[in-house]
Formats: C-alpha cells, structure tokens, sequence
C-alpha cells in the first residue's frame, strides 16, 4: 500500500514510525515532515494545510490511504476533498471534526448524548462573560470556542485570572477568530487522563490511554503548552473506567454524531477529568494527541495500518489490538523561551548516543537538516525523548538518560514527567 503521512510534528514522526513496520506498506511519503521523519519516509515540500496540494499529490502517486496528523487539515475539509477524489483518508469529515474545531459545539453533542461532563455556559459578549465569572466564583475555565494549538484554555485560580482571560481572548483576540465566542466552564476536580477510540462512523473500540503534562514548568507551574511530556498506561485508568467511559461518554456521541448525519471516523481523543464521582468529559480532539501518541505507538504491538484502514472502511466491529505490557514515558525536550518567544535555528547533537540506550526512542517535531548536515530546531516542540521499561520508574530512568545524552544548549525540558504517577 502507498501512504501519505500528513503533517510535521512528533506525532506525525511516531505515525510514520509505526506505518513504516507494516508488511503491507509499499512506500511512505509524508507532507511537510521533519528531519526525523526524513529517516523513515519521503517528506514532501507540501503544506500540511494545502489540501487542494495535498489531494493533488495523493491522486498522482495512486496513494491508498491518507492519514492526517493534526487537527486544521480536518476541519479544513481534508476527509471531505479525499473522499471526492476517491481516496481513502483516515480521519473525520469537517462536519465530524466540528468536535475539536467547536468546544461549544462538543458540549451541544456530549448533552444531547447524556455524556457526563461540566456545567458550561457560552458568550460573545465580555461583559456577560465577566459577570457571570462574577456570579460563579473561582476557580473557572475559560476556552475559546475555535482552534488554538492548545493554549486556548485557562484554569483561573481567581476571578481575576479569569476576567483577564475574557481581555486576552476575546478582546485582544490572542487567539484570532477562535476567541470571538469562549465557554465558561466548572472546574472539574482531579486527575486528566487522555483516552482514545477507534471509530468507524457505527463502531468504537478502545486504542489506549495516557496523562499528559500541559504546564511548561515542573510541578505543573506555567503557562499551558502543547504539551511537556506523556507517560501511558496512566496507572489511575483502570479496566473498568475504560469501560465506563467507552459506555457512557465514547459509544452515545458517536451515536449522536450519526444521528446528526456526521459519523465519526478516525481516532476520538476525549479529554477526561478522573473527579470522585467518575470519569467527565474536557473535551473532544479528533486526531491523536501529541504527544501521548509517541507513548501509544511505542507500547503498539499490532500491526496499525490495518486498523486504520479497518476505521476507513467501517470493520472494526471484528478488529482486536494487541499492547506490548510495558510502560511508555515521553520527555518533550523543546526550545528556551517556548511557549513564549523562542529562537530557531540552535544545534542539536547528541542523538546518536541517546538511541543507543536500551528502550529509547527519540521522535522529532520541530527539527531540519542545514546544508552541512547539522541538526537545527525549527520549532518550540523539537523533541519527544520515549523510554519503555517493566516499569514506568524504568521507562522514565530511560527517557531521562536519553536526554542527558543529547547536547543542546539552547533547549529545555521538564525533570518531572510522570511524578504524579510515581
């Protein structure tokens, strides 16, 4: 089978490094790609947003199956425009990926579907926000509404916080049109789990779960970012909440998405807060997260790309996945000043002794190649250093050791990824 690979970033590297294994695979490109991803595929210079591109070149090179990494590409149309072509692509259609480009829109869905989660209320006036954070009291959550790489949500401690959220998204528009319409949501007590389900459009079955650290500092200070870390399986989500949740939350929005003539096909990613009445929905993403799809595709013993093709054509009802028992950790290693102003271009050496460590793989995100051969970041997010062991103490002695290998002063990284499991 030829596959394209869209996207750039670790995930994507992890994708492409579990596709590549596949019997079944003929040949690999992946649009932009990265350095790393450049090690187990054919990047090409196409825009991972350029969907008329895109579907252009999966045409012409008779590509079998396109799978999309991140999130815009989806609600751009990218399943809508391959589907016209006659290609098959793994991920919803835009009416579908409304699930991540509308928070609004998941909330609307998750209560018609009786899916646990916050209360919440939605504005597009400021001065409503404000008052009803007022009237509420802290700590609140304040999102915007749209797409916003993952920093569109804030966890405000005091009403204060969250009325400065109001001023930064809806009024300074920090986050563009994402923050003309933001919900106001309870503050959901506990530990955030990200779990995953294949899905069909009819059919979900269960893909895996991991924690993730969104904080940029240790001990979960800082500003939110795209993520700093991952560990999976997260000891806290046990058999029997995986069951609860594909019962209550993952299998009743996938039947509200077909009533609503949009069914979900692709990887549903449900952002869940485990409180003491049960797992509640954050929220929906339709892709897999990054990056706890490094720590998935490392503990992946199956074969993926039938399972992905499994999710195209409507037959997972009879589709089984098999895990490897050990502990996956993640350590995102990324630029100084990332998510803030950081600068690109700084060397990276180093890597060659850090995948020489036993259990270690190291998946790129933001990285090239110059024209001497060097290694350069070209993003805040450059690396995801991945640890297996027995043990998740194992896996992140691993992880750990790998980044001390690696030699790049002009990068940074959290020293507590999975603290609060161990």
């Amino acid at each position: 089978m030829k596959v394209l690979v869209v996207g750039g970033g670790g995930r994507e590297h992890a994708l492409c490094w579990a596709i590549a294994a596949s019997p079944l695979l003929t040949r690999l490109w992946c649009a932009p790609g990265n350095a790393g991803i450049a090690e187990v595929a054919e990047c090409v210079a196409i825009g991972a947003e350029d969907i008329p591109a895109l579907v252009g070149f999966a045409r012409d090179q008779a590509v079998d199956l396109v799978v999309c990494g991140p999130e815009a590409p989806l609600t751009l149309g990218l399943a809508d425009a391959c589907a016209v072509a006659g290609i098959r692509c793994f991920g919803p259609s835009a009416a579908a990926a409304q699930l991540e480009g509308s928070k609004a829109f998941t909330r609307e869905v998750a209560d018609a579907a009786g899916a646990p989660g916050a209360r919440w209320a939605r504005f597009t006036d400021p001065v409503a926000a404000r008052a009803y954070i007022r009237a509420q009291g802290a700590p609140i959550v304040v999102k915007a509404d749209g797409l916003a790489a993952g920093k569109g949500v804030v966890v405000a401690a005091t009403v204060a916080e969250a009325e400065a959220a109001i001023a930064d998204i809806m009024e300074s528009r920090i986050h563009g049109e994402s923050g003309a319409t933001v919900l106001v949501e309870e503050c959901l007590v506990g530990q955030e789990v990200s779990f995953f389900a294949l899905c069909d459009g009819a059919t979900a079955i269960a893909l895996g779960a991991a924690q993730d650290h969104k904080r940029v500092g240790d001990g979960d200070t800082g500003p939110n970012t795209g993520g700093m870390g991952a560990y999976s399986p997260p000891p806290i989500f046990t058999e029997a909440l995986r069951d609860d949740v594909m019962a209550r939350i993952v299998k009743p929005v996938l039947a509200e998405m077909s009533r609503r003539g949009a069914p979900f096909r692709g990887v549903l990613f449900a952002g869940l807060m485990i409180t003491a009445h049960g797992p509640r929905l954050i929220e929906f993403n339709v892709r897999f997260g990054d990056p706890e799809c490094q720590a998935l595709m490392v503990r992946l013993r199956s074969d993926l790309l039938p399972a992905l093709l499994a999710a195209c054509d409507g037959e997972l009802a009879s589709f089984d996945l098999r895990w490897d028992p050990v502990h996956a950790l993640v350590v995102v290693m990324a630029a100084q000043g990332y998510p803030g102003v950081y600068a690109k271009g700084s060397e990276i050496r180093g890597l060659e002794r850090a995948a020489q460590i036993p259990g270690v793989q190291v998946f790129h995100a933001g990285t090239a190649r110059r024209e001497d051969g060097a290694l350069v970041a070209t993003g805040g997010r450059v690396l995801g250093v991945t640890g297996t062991g027995t043990t998740l103490a194992e896996a992140q002695a691993a992880a750990y050791a790998a980044v001390d290998a690696i030699d790049w002063p002009g990068g940074f990284c959290r020293r507590d990824i999975g603290w609060r499991a161990l």
